[in-house]
């Protein structure tokens, strides 16, 4: 294949994937449900998602919006990567290029260790520092090139990771992101990947990756995928023990977002 056809294909690859991706049904096919509100449908999935736990969608609401809103930068990088894809001489994006090595580096690994290489490659890769400090906003959710330039918290890390691995060839139907409570009562956001039925987390506090079933000092309270955003259905119990049934219930029914995560 000539250089020019093989720049166009890669071209190609990368912007298939953009629309894939900024497609992410926002108002996807759901598998089962009744509306409790306009902002959620109860329990679509019962087993597949990480920690095995039954979700519901959310329609709208703050961490939707959060979502639906990173659709636009995600695009914006896509569109650079693919350019540099082609033809790396010219590439005019120092994190484009550091991102594609990342990737690189990842497709000449299998399994477990293609994961963990992007887990390791991008935790190093990532300065830490609170979205407040660099975009005013308590709570931010950036692209993966904006990340690498100017380093992030716990959600950045995770939307590269799960970018990283989905061009280095995970299924999409493989991948998550998660976002948990510890005990606290603060949140924490990981990506999480499917591999031989088991979810495996990959968490910027450490280069080990931990199975969902022995995560300890964490609950699930959302999770997203390629179609939607979902929260587990007794996230709130979790979170709020002490509390009522009514008022648990109350908290389940809203389409409320998260705290911010770390």
């Amino acid at each position: 294949m000539s250089k020019s056809l093989l720049s166009r294909a890669l071209r190609a690859g990368f912007l298939a994937f953009g629309l894939a991706w900024s497609g992410l049904a926002w108002l996807g096919p759901a598998t089962a449900g009744t509306l409790l509100s306009p902002g959620m449908a109860v329990l679509i999935k019962k087993s597949v998602e990480p920690f095995g736990q039954p979700t519901a969608m959310l329609f709208d609401g703050g961490l939707h919006q959060k979502w639906h809103s990173l659709q636009r930068r995600l695009d914006d990088d896509l569109v650079q990567l693919a350019l540099c894809e082609g033809d790396r001489e010219r590439c005019v994006s120092p994190a484009a290029l550091q991102f594609l090595a990342i990737v690189d580096a990842a497709r000449l690994r299998e399994g477990r260790a293609r994961l963990g290489e992007v887990n390791r490659a991008i935790n190093l890769a990532v300065h830490p520092v609170s979205d407040l400090a660099q975009y005013g906003q308590v709570d931010f959710w950036a692209a993966p090139l904006a990340t690498l330039t100017r380093g992030g918290d716990c959600e950045d890390y995770a939307i590269a990771k799960l970018v990283a691995l989905r061009l280095a060839g995970i299924a999409p139907d493989n991948l998550r992101i998660v976002i948990m409570r510890d005990t606290r009562g603060e949140d924490h956001a990981v990506a999480a990947a499917r591999l031989d039925g088991h979810w495996l987390t990959l968490d910027n506090r450490t280069m080990a990756m931990v199975e969902d079933s022995d995560i300890r000092n964490f609950r699930p309270t959302f999770v997203i995928d390629q179609h939607n955003v979902m929260r587990y259905a007794d996230a709130p119990l979790l979170a709020t023990a002490s509390r009522s049934h009514q008022e648990a219930l109350a908290i389940i029914r809203s389409p409320a977002a998260p705290t911010k995560a770390n």
